[in-house]
């Protein structure tokens, strides 16, 4: 009777730490085919690892593995940090107990998750002397990449209330909140530390810092190219309704958003059971959004971290249009029913050359309603110019008017040419008007208001 008893309280107990946890004794059949085998991402002795991350705690989300295997390794590994995150209000609410409205407090919430990135590298073996923090403005740095360019006055940091780095311990106190700033700051990290491999935000990730660190360092690795050409893995954090399932699920591979499952050559790399555990633990240490959000950090540890890039679109001279629209972001499972009923969403984007002019293409799922508009972006690049000098159009479109900038200044049509049906919008832009470019930046959304409705992610067009 006692024996029955002792082995009854172990399964109780067993039972427990599976309703508690969320871990399950064993995988199901659907769990099993669900499962993809990537092909697997491998370090080399020579390998020098540079992980770039929006925000604190966006490296342990992403990389947190393969921090762990360079130090097992002894390679040479350097974390930059864009922001100090310091505009989570919602953390800061759970963290303070009160809401924090005030810019200074604001910035002292940026010191507290700046030190808990020291506390998290610490953990996993990487020292301060590691670390590198630029900050520029959470939630702002995309804003800067539109519109914060050469003689614009810089941005605004919408709760810190300040438009230069205000951080004592940052890379550069003081910078100007402002695109060729922000190039300044990685190119100068990329040039010094001379990474092998680069691990980086998601061009396709839902969060505006993590997209603009991307494009970014796209810039600032063309501009470094004739020095170095390193490997670049892009790491995704947030996208809508995924991973699944949510809460800690150690025994899962990490799976991508279905949308990109397709559309990008994936690479993982496997975690074992301690660095799934270390993983975990890191994370704790940055409490203030551990605290907060502890289910949607711990849906990250998993047995597998996943990296993959959309592959670069090469365009030929009047030769047949590349097709972009594999990657359409609807929104609509966030609007109400009100909202929704404005929706209009990509159903195709194509692009080609033809006669020196870009030809962009786009097909809505309706033609644009009352209130209801359509921005799309055209930045380009050339070697032998300053990014900064070169033309970012925005091209804003409503039911029936359109508008052209260069950045936020209003210009004319300038040789631009579009063609509007009920549902399609032509647009042909000379190349000269974006300065002759060797590479063009592209991306589309359309919004409600202030409400973003549907997105597509930005894409590389490579020209003859």
């Amino acid at each position: 009777m006692q024996t029955l008893r002792k082995n009854l309280y172990v399964i109780a107990i067993v039972l427990c730490l599976i309703i508690t946890t969320g871990v399950g004794i064993c995988q199901t059949k659907e769990d099993a085919v669900a499962q993809t085998a990537w092909p697997k991402l491998t370090l080399k002795p020579d390998d020098r690892i540079l992980i770039l991350a929006p925000h604190p705690d966006d490296e342990l989300l992403g990389c947190a593995g393969i921090i762990q295997k360079a130090r097992a390794m002894g390679l040479p590994i350097h974390i930059v940090f864009l922001t100090y995150g310091d505009n989570n209000q919602w953390s800061f609410i759970i963290y303070r107990k009160h809401p924090v409205f005030f810019p200074k407090a604001m910035r002292q919430m940026g010191i507290l998750r700046h030190n808990e990135a020291i506390a998290s590298a610490k953990f996993l073996g990487v020292s301060p002397d590691n670390l590198t923090f630029l900050g520029y403005p959470d939630f702002g740095t995309l804003t800067i990449w539109y519109k914060h360019w050469g003689n614009k006055r810089p941005f605004l940091s919408m709760l810190t209330k300040v438009r230069a780095v205000p951080y004592f311990n940052a890379l550069r106190p003081g910078a100007p909140y402002k695109g060729e700033e922000i190039l300044r700051d990685l190119t100068t990290v990329i040039r010094e530390f001379r990474p092998t491999k680069i691990f980086l935000s998601h061009p396709g990730d839902h969060n505006g810092d993590h997209r603009a660190l991307y494009l970014f360092t796209r810039v600032a690795l063309w501009n470094l190219a004739s020095q170095m050409q390193p490997e670049l893995y892009p790491y995704m954090v947030h996208y809508k309704g995924w991973p699944m399932p949510r809460g800690y699920h150690p025994q899962k591979q990490l799976e991508p958003p279905p949308l990109f499952k397709e559309q990008i050559s994936w690479q993982e790399d496997m975690l074992n059971s301690q660095e799934v555990s270390r993983k975990e633990k890191a994370l704790r240490k940055q409490w203030s959004q551990y605290r907060s959000t502890p289910g949607y950090l711990k849906t990250f540890v998993r047995s597998s971290e996943l990296f993959g890039d959309f592959p670069v679109v090469k365009l030929q001279s009047n030769i047949s249009s590349a097709n972009l629209s594999t990657n359409s972001e609807q929104a609509s499972e966030q609007l109400t029913d009100e909202e929704r009923a404005f929706f209009v969403g990509f159903e195709e984007r194509y692009a080609y050359i033809e006669n020196d002019c870009l030809v962009i293409s786009i097909k809505l799922s309706r033609p644009l309603g009352k209130q209801v508009g359509i921005a799309v972006y055209i930045f380009g690049y050339r070697s032998d110019i300053p990014f900064v000098q070169m033309p970012k159009l925005q091209l804003r479109f409503g039911t029936f008017m359109h508008a052209i900038y260069d950045q936020n200044r209003r210009i004319s049509r300038s040789g631009i040419k579009i063609k509007r049906r009920m549902k399609e919008i032509t647009i042909r832009v000379p190349l000269k008007l974006l300065g002759n470019p060797q590479r063009i930046l592209t991306s589309a959304n359309t919004y409600l208001g202030n409400l973003p409705l549907d997105w597509v992610s930005w894409r590389i067009l490579e020209l003859p």
